[in-house]
């Protein structure tokens, strides 16, 4: 009764996170500064400063008045507003720019605090959950800054003053901007649109719930039976869709037990269709044949429901979340252009056009194909998650659970090891315990994340899943890649020197930082291979990850297209239209790769659902990551990494300049794997 009034609770959650206003609902309002006082403004500030940069004066003017609104003053008030509140002095501009700095760190801070304060129920293992633990998790305290900052006038005086730049403005002219010049740059694009906060608050609901659905998401594998109603999975062993499943099947390459990585991915190919039952959902009451997808009660054939479209609801309330913002966004219409130029910094078709090139080269198959010498057998479509060229490869995943149950039987061991781990990849001893002492391990709900801070009086939280049992190995991994993110949050809060400036350019940046912390798991674990091919496999292991996720990128690219093409599907239709595009692109570039037709594998990964287009950012993070790999091996890792993410937010393609001397790109990564196979 209790699971039934939680899932009233959320479904409730779920349908209110349904309705936003439409264009045709409600009229935007527009600016009531008429163009020809905007341009007398300019004139009037342009000769009273002739010593001032005539474009700084012209965009923040027209960003000013292009955001001012009926209710914030007519156009006398507007003039008084630009008169009073405009800076022609370099201190005091300076000064004015370290002010916000100083208290958006406390504003950005305390809410983030808030934030990870009010979810942790949901995210962390610490008791049942209750319906108001999903209503407060879905609560942004924050949904209001903004427009409380139009209101006070705040937000005007940063768009007049620091104004924001377009991502070719910043290509264009960052090269010759100071580090204060890109701090106030930073600093406008705080303020670059102007959003409602209901909608703000509508957005957090969708991002919860579909969150708190996938941190939920539970397989319990010693219920699955194969024909012949054998269990293949002990009864303890409960895996997350899609972290756990996929991380499952990659253990098998040790094993060699094909029937497991086979059961698997018919499980993954019901959550995708959605025919799996509902029931079997983070539920142990029923036998589940995934094959002939039949369910068992003490031994009889039971009929039950499937989930019905569950998993496309959420995704189609986070599109029609992002949508509703359009028509406050003008410098990107569209939340595909905020995902991608705005918040990534690199356009779409950019991003698109890079990841094709890459799945397309000739490499891949050569690849694919020693993948199938080294199996002994043609290609499955689960083998993209071809786990053999770890370093790990070949040791029972036994003794490696063995090692790290002992070392880590609960997350207070975990954290109380986090000095240790930075020591052994060369940080010294005083560094390290100032670093780690600045992030918490909590013990998940889910698969696991880090939580960066965004005030230097916070911490960094690194939460992750440690059993009763202790942790096994693929949590360790996980918990090592999560590991990487705090670090990088961390140095670039603390060790940069703008506040507007901390983090990297987009998050592929900290997944990079992240993948290179994981791919040192064995080491860290005092297991260092000696093997002289150690090299050649760790660039083999890299590029077949990045064509895997490259694929599955690609993928929730044109679902966010054929949403905006066809923006009021029911989870039915969008259900088949991600089928459809998943096959296509597996046909596409995969098929003839594999041997195999047909697949919608790349459909199965759960970001796709509660974290609008974020995937594109692993394939980004394994070519910087590779980059940086390669440029750092003569030199001191710490060092360099340290050095390279102290030039905090900068746009990709200059930040991969001061870091390793060249532009991002795919070439790097492909040549390296042809000099590996050559090598092999």
């Amino acid at each position: 009764m209790k699971k039934q009034f939680l899932l009233i609770a959320m479904t409730a959650l779920i349908l209110s996170a349904c309705n936003f206003e439409t264009k045709e609902d409600a009229q935007m309002e527009k600016s009531p500064i008429a163009e020809n006082s905007v341009n007398e403004l300019i004139d009037s500030l342009k000769n009273a400063n002739p010593d001032l940069c005539a474009m700084t004066i012209e965009k923040g003017v027209k960003q000013a008045s292009g955001l001012w609104r009926k209710n914030d003053g007519d156009e006398p008030k507007f003039r008084q507003f630009v008169a009073e509140a405009f800076i022609s002095d370099q201190d005091e501009r300076k000064l004015a720019l370290s002010k916000l700095e100083r208290n958006f760190e406390i504003l950005d801070g305390y809410f983030h605090r808030i934030a990870v304060d009010l979810m942790a129920p949901l995210h962390l293992d610490i008791g049942e959950l209750q319906p108001l633990d999903y209503q407060f998790g879905a609560y942004n305290a924050s949904a209001h800054l903004t427009e409380d900052m139009y209101a006070n006038k705040i937000a005007f005086f940063v768009a007049l003053n620091f104004p924001a730049y377009s991502l070719e403005e910043k290509m264009e002219y960052g090269e010759e901007w100071t580090r204060f010049d890109w701090a106030a740059a930073r600093a406008g694009d705080r303020f670059d649109s102007r959003i409602p906060a209901d909608l703000l608050q509508k957005a957090s609901v969708a991002s919860t719930n579909s969150d708190t659905y996938i941190s939920t998401y539970n397989i319990h594998m010693g219920k699955l039976v194969n024909d012949a109603n054998d269990r293949l999975f002990s009864d303890d062993k409960v895996l997350i869709s899609h972290w756990g499943l996929r991380d499952e099947l990659k253990s098998h390459y040790g094993t060699k037990n094909q029937d497991a990585q086979e059961m698997i991915y018919n499980v993954m190919l019901h959550i995708i269709h959605q025919d799996i039952a509902a029931d079997m959902i983070d539920s142990d009451e029923y036998d589940w044949n995934p094959v002939s997808n039949t369910y068992y009660k003490d031994g009889k054939e039971v009929e039950l429901e499937r989930e019905q479209d569950m998993r496309y609801q959420h995704l189609l309330n986070n599109f029609h979340a992002m949508k509703a913002m359009d028509d406050y966004t003008p410098l990107y219409p569209t939340y595909i252009d905020r995902a991608f130029s705005q918040n990534m910094e690199i356009t779409q078709p950019e991003v698109e056009a890079l990841f094709r090139e890459f799945i397309s080269s000739d490499v891949v198959k050569d690849v694919a194909t020693l993948i199938s010498e080294r199996l002994g057998r043609e290609l499955r479509p689960y083998d993209i998650w071809y786990d053999g060229f770890k370093s790990r490869a070949g040791i029972n995943e036994a003794e490696l659970d063995a090692i790290t149950r002992e070392r880590y039987p609960n997350s207070d061991a975990l954290n109380a090891d986090l000095p240790n781990l930075l020591k052994k990849l060369g940080w010294d001893e005083e560094i390290a315990e100032e670093i780690t002492g600045k992030i918490v391990v909590d013990p998940a709900r889910g698969a696991g994340h880090a939580w960066g801070a965004e005030m230097k009086d916070d911490v960094s939280h690194l939460r992750t899943r440690i059993p009763e049992s202790g942790m096994d190995y693929k949590g360790y991994n996980i918990a090592v890649h999560e590991f990487g993110h705090n670090v990088e949050q961390t140095i670039t809060l603390h060790n940069v020197d703008h506040y507007f400036m901390h983090g990297v350019p987009n998050t592929a940046f900290t997944e990079a930082v992240a993948f290179m912390f994981q791919a040192r798991d064995m080491e860290l674990l005092g297991m260092k291979t000696d093997n002289p091919q150690a090299e050649a496999m760790a660039v083999l292991d890299n590029f077949w990850s990045a064509v895997e996720i490259m694929g599955v990128s690609i993928v929730d690219m044109e679902v966010w297209k054929w949403m905006y093409e066809n923006p009021d599907p029911t989870p039915a239709e969008l259900r088949e239209a991600v089928v459809r595009i998943a096959t296509e692109v597996w046909n596409t570039y995969y098929a003839d790769v594999f041997g195999v037709n047909d697949s919608p594998i790349l459909a199965i990964y759960s970001h796709m659902i509660d974290v609008p287009l974020y995937l594109s950012n692993y394939p980004l993070g394994h070519l910087i990551e590779f980059q940086m790999i390669d440029f750092m091996k003569d030199k001191d890792f710490s060092d360099e990494l340290t050095r390279s993410l102290e030039a905090g937010k900068l746009i990709p393609q200059m930040w991969m300049q001061n870091a390793v001397g060249e532009s991002l790109s795919g070439t790097p990564l492909i040549n390296a794997t042809e000099a590996a196979l050559e090598k092999l």
